[in-house]
């Protein structure tokens, strides 16, 4: 068994409640779905937006290795404003892999400001240990730059 993590973090000019109230919910994967180059549909299969909700990505045609995949929201701390998913189905877990988690972090920085770490956190079979090489911290970095460009443009007045 081979792991790995990968991640990236980028300032936000707005208070870190403010970034939680989208990374929190299910509002960030509606705005990923509205805005986003590489996802066609995110569906909602079970769940509110809390522990325990699956969602189903379907990726536009010709992204490289994916197609579906579903993943589960593990881990939702509002105080610490955390949140993990796990994929469960599709995707990365028929490549080899046996656990692709990604957490995302909002990290309050002074009143007006916060900073987004997004993490992905892998485990992949020996016999699969060349299909690491597909994980990316791109698309976190996209979906961090929708939310960065969403919550800028809406900032609360004050």
């Amino acid at each position: 068994m081979v792991s790995g993590q990968l991640s990236h973090e980028m300032k936000i000019e707005v208070p870190a409640s403010e970034a939680w109230e989208l990374y929190g919910t299910l509002r960030l994967a509606n705005l990923v779905e509205e805005v986003s180059t590489v996802m066609e549909k995110i569906e909602v299969l079970e769940g509110d937006g809390g522990v325990g909700t699956v969602l189903k990505l379907t990726f536009v045609p010709g992204t490289p290795g994916l197609s579906t995949s579903s993943e589960k929201f593990t881990k939702i701390d509002n105080e610490k404003r955390v949140k993990e998913t796990e994929l469960v189905e599709g995707g990365y877990l028929e490549m080899g892999f046996t656990l692709y988690r990604v957490r995302f972090e909002v990290i309050e920085e002074g009143d007006d400001s916060c900073i987004i770490r997004s993490t992905i956190e892998y485990e992949v079979k020996e016999e699969a240990v060349a299909n690491a090489s597909y994980v990316t911290i791109e698309p976190l970095e996209g979906i961090t730059q929708i939310a960065k460009s969403y919550l800028t443009k809406n900032k609360a007045a004050k």
